[in-house]
């Protein structure tokens, strides 16, 4: 399996502008740049697609994990929070910050964590990433 996505950049890093777009159309010419990156600027940015990608991947592992342990989610809601630092080699994400909250019937708050553990360390994304990541998992029943 493989899945696209293209950016385009024009001009100079502090005033230049670009666009990511993915194959499925989701993201079409969405805008990017320097302020958006670094400023807090209108259009988004790799960092927040990268906590995108992670929220979900998550969840869905999470869902998988449950479902392993015969156990099936009303909602599984996450947030990822991408943390990137000037190091001296340069700028690096070292952190994601996974905060997760998940009614499930019928669950135990060990079957639960068990199951979040699981789903933090055997997520695609998760693996890809070479950075620390942590996790607040609660459960909602």
């Amino acid at each position: 399996m493989q899945k696209k996505a293209s950016a385009v950049w024009c001009g100079d890093l502090k005033t230049g502008t670009g666009s990511i777009s993915t194959e499925t159309g989701v993201l079409s010419n969405a805008p990017y740049g320097f302020v958006s990156r670094f400023e807090g600027g209108a259009g988004t940015n790799p960092e927040e697609l990268i906590a995108a990608a992670h929220a979900g991947c998550f969840s869905m592992a999470l869902s998988a994990q449950l479902g392993n342990a015969g156990l099936k989610a009303q909602k599984i809601e996450t947030n990822a929070t991408v943390t990137m630092e000037k190091l001296e080699q340069g700028w690096t994400i070292t952190e994601v910050f996974l905060q997760v909250k998940a009614n499930i019937p019928g669950a135990n708050q060990e079957a639960f964590e068990k199951s979040a553990a699981a789903a933090k360390a055997g997520c695609p994304v998760s693996r890809l990433l070479n950075a620390k990541i942590t996790m607040d998992a609660k459960l909602e029943n």
